[in-house]
């Protein structure tokens, strides 16, 4: 008897290729986090406030989030290649600009350009696993891609910050554009579009653009992964990139040393819950949207516990809020998987930047909701809010959750709707989890199958 998981011999060339675009995805978060560790050092050189500085990464979210359609549309005119090439590049200059930046507005345009180099990056790296590997392990290296990349901020970050303290500003940013101009010679070296005999149509002209953009738009599976990204995404992300750190020093009083684990924890917890989460889209493919389902619950149900405790949450359930809310990234990326599964292969890049625009859009509307809700609150004060303040502007998230549900429970029906017409009918999860419990215990004791 055969294994029912037998496993699938992957080229040694596709992992070569992979590595490379995952490098240059690390590269992007690296840049994409510069200014943030680099934070103190930004106020003294540009002599500005903590809201001005805050203002770059809003825009930086803005920038990003407007151009993932447009440059999914030109990833599938122009393939991965050239636009990993081209988003290093625009990342490097940006650098380069703010390391001769004195001012705000020249620090403003640096950063737009790195949220613009940063938008070709990630989706163009994500349509190269399905054009290399085989379908089964697509899930898997797709969660690894945007695990892994992550470490680039963990890592890269801490030479920046050496090098700001020996340093001066202009060295160091020089040195990350040089960073980004290597990346980009490696990967128009040694990266390649497809397999060798891959042939993928691009659409020439601006005609074929236009409805290869609607027919993406027009697909229930492109939407369903969207709103599988907004729904999942948002509520780690606005708590690591900006609110967790105030929420959990100034609102639950925990010291910073704490707070910085905190959110160290919840990196962790996304690299070990990534894979479990690929290999469960991977066994289970007609079952993603339960994982969807879960997570969410899981999460809204933590964070109404620690919105609702009386006086500060204690400590473990704060450490089991970042846990959760630890499983967001991973969570998130099933909705590439969803788009993928219903889109042809040449129009996967478009179909991944509608994904993307999903939770970064949410993640950009709920910073600046609470953000207008604490200082709606607490007037006259950047540092002083209250935890009623806290709890109040957390629960914003509940809109877009609402949102993001029914998005996803509507375009769930749709494509169910969809097998059904094509004879695929799914029995209920427990049936399908007992028969699948069975049949490997049946390849366990194969003496027993009679």
């Amino acid at each position: 008897m055969t294994s029912p998981t037998t496993a699938i011999r992957v080229p040694a060339r596709a992992w070569a290729v992979w590595v490379v675009g995952l490098l240059a995805y690390g590269v992007a978060v690296f840049h994409r986090a510069s200014l943030g560790v680099a934070g103190v050092e930004a106020q003294d050189r540009f002599s500005a406030g903590a809201s001005a500085i805050s203002l770059f990464l809003v825009l930086q979210l803005a920038v990003y989030a407007s151009l993932q359609v447009p440059v999914g549309v030109a990833l599938d005119r122009f393939g991965s290649r050239r636009m990993i090439v081209a988003g290093a590049l625009t990342m490097a200059a940006g650098q380069l600009v703010l390391a001769l930046a004195s001012d705000v507005p020249t620090a403003v345009v640096a950063r737009v350009l790195v949220g613009a180099g940063d938008a070709m990056t990630f989706i163009s790296v994500l349509r190269l696993v399905p054009l290399w590997f085989p379908g089964r392990t697509v899930p898997l290296i797709t969660q690894l891609t945007g695990i892994l990349g992550q470490v680039g901020q963990i890592i890269a970050a801490y030479p920046l910050v050496a090098l700001l303290h020996t340093a001066s500003w202009t060295p160091t940013f020089l040195g990350a554009a040089a960073v980004g101009v290597l990346v980009g010679v490696l990967v128009l070296v040694a990266l390649r579009d497809t397999p060798p005999g891959t042939q993928l149509a691009p659409p020439s002209t601006m005609a074929e653009v236009r409805r290869n953009l609607a027919a993406t738009w027009a697909e229930p599976g492109t939407r369903m992964g969207l709103a599988t990204h907004l729904v999942t995404q948002f509520s780690g992300t606005v708590f690591a990139l900006l609110w967790g750190y105030p929420f959990l020093t100034t609102g639950q009083g925990l010291s910073a040393g704490a707070a910085a684990t905190l959110l160290s924890l919840l990196v962790v917890v996304g690299m070990g819950f990534g894979p479990l989460v690929g290999r469960l889209c991977a066994q289970w493919p007609l079952r993603r949207s339960n994982l969807v389902f879960g997570i969410l619950a899981v999460t809204a149900a933590v964070w109404t516990a620690v919105l609702l405790w009386p006086g500060r949450a204690p400590l473990w359930l704060l450490v089991l809020l970042v846990v959760v809310l630890g499983t967001n990234g991973p969570g998130s990326m099933i909705g590439f998987d969803f788009a993928r599964t219903w889109n042809p292969a040449e129009r996967s890049g478009s179909a991944s930047g509608v994904v993307n625009v999903g939770g970064f859009v949410a993640s950009l509307c709920t910073v600046l909701a609470i953000g207008f809700v604490l200082d709606a609150l607490t007037p006259g004060s950047s540092t002083a809010y209250s935890l009623d303040a806290f709890r109040a502007a957390f629960a914003v998230q509940y809109v877009f959750w609402a949102l993001g549900l029914f998005g996803v429970v509507r375009h769930r029906r749709q494509l169910r709707a969809r097998m059904a017409q094509d004879g695929v009918v799914l029995a209920p999860l427990t049936t399908a989890v007992t028969a699948r419990l069975r049949s490997r215990s049946a390849y366990a004791h194969p003496r027993q199958e009679a």
